[in-house]
């Protein structure tokens, strides 16, 4: 049977022994919010699969004279690139976890490096796989498949130039994320989220590009 003092407890001594609600714990809504839009652009990447399936099905004899056009030699060193900076990408974020936004002794002293020089790598080879995919595009041209030529030529280049248009974007975020450490005067986790984000974003595009790599120049 309840008691009065179970029904109405004391005020002093709920302040005093306040119930235990267990640990507080918040996610992070940039995060959270940076994982909801790239579910979004997974869905807009699996519309470009399905495009590219049905659009094959459809016309298999010129899927099979297109491909014998493309470089798989060059195009798989061209996904390793892009593979590699991941690596670095996540080497800077534990950089950033760690409060380290650069380097602590010489530009050679690899182990030293901070988040900065570990997202500028990332860059470098980011800017070195867009550099491919536009080289790639060029030889192509000259050899006549064009986003006109036919519907080959069409589904190629919207995957393919669409995802360069996503790692293009990627490339910005790296460069507003390395400003941001010439800029700020102390690095704390709210600097290091815009890093952390940024590399989410920065694996989608890899992994997909991978996808792509494997339905374009592998299952021919």
């Amino acid at each position: 049977m309840a008691t009065a003092s179970t029904l109405h407890p004391d005020p002093a001594a709920t302040l005093a022994h306040p119930p235990s609600l267990g640990p507080a714990s918040r996610p992070n809504l940039v995060s959270v919010g940076t994982i909801v839009w790239l579910s979004s652009e997974l869905m807009f990447f699996a519309g470009l699969f399905a495009m590219y399936f049905t659009i094959r099905s459809l016309s298999p004899e010129l899927w099979a004279e297109r491909t014998e056009m493309l470089n798989v030699p060059f195009a798989a060193t061209n996904t390793l690139i892009l593979v590699i900076s991941s690596v670095w990408c996540q080497l800077g974020v534990m950089k950033a976890e760690h409060g380290q936004k650069a380097r602590t002794g010489g530009l050679l002293q690899v182990g030293s490096w901070g988040m900065r020089e570990w997202y500028v790598l990332t860059y470098i080879f980011g800017a070195v796989f867009i550099a491919g995919q536009v080289m790639e595009y060029a030889e192509l041209g000259h050899e006549g498949l064009s986003l006109s030529s036919d519907a080959y030529g069409s589904v190629f280049y919207l995957t393919t130039g669409l995802h360069g248009i996503h790692v293009t974007g990627g490339l910005i975020a790296f460069l507003l994320i390395i400003g941001r450490t010439f800029t700020s005067r102390s690095y704390g986790h709210h600097q290091a989220t815009g890093a952390v984000v940024t590399s989410y974003y920065w694996h989608f595009v890899d992994v997909v590009w991978i996808a792509l790599f494997a339905t374009i120049y592998l299952l021919q």
